[in-house]
Order: C-alpha cells, then structure tokens, then sequence
C-alpha cells in the first residue's frame, strides 16, 4: 500500500478531503479507549474536580461560556 502524505490529499476535492478526515477520525473513535492519559493530566482533572466540589457554584455552566466565547467573535 502506498504511503500518502498531506501534500498528496490536496489535489482531493474539498468533499473528498471532508470524507477523508471524517473516515481518519472514526478509525481514532474506534480506538479511543487504548488512549492513556499522563500522569500530569490526571494529576489535572484531579485537582479540578476536587476545586469544583470544594466549590461548584464558582464556575459558570455551559451555555453561559459558550455564549461568550461566540459574543467575542
């Protein structure tokens, strides 16, 4: 099987080059469960979960940080 690089899915039409990306991200979907988190990042989502029920009124739900990430553009 021939190697293809990034430079050779350019002369693809966007739809094919779409098609191509959604079929590499559903091979990685599959596989998603064999990804293993760091330490570091663990060590992460630890601390923040512990801050959050410390305290969990003091972050903002959802809708209101999309509201203002899409008000910004």
């Amino acid at each position: 099987m021939k190697k293809i690089t990034a430079t050779d899915t350019l002369t693809l039409s966007i739809p094919e080059r779409i098609q191509l990306v959604e079929d590499i991200w559903d091979t990685i979907a599959a596989e998603g469960q064999s990804i293993e988190l760091t330490e570091d990042e663990k060590r992460i989502i630890d601390e923040r979960l512990e801050a959050y029920h410390r305290n969990p009124d003091l972050g903002s739900p959802w809708e209101d940080v999309y509201k203002r990430i899409v008000s910004r553009q």
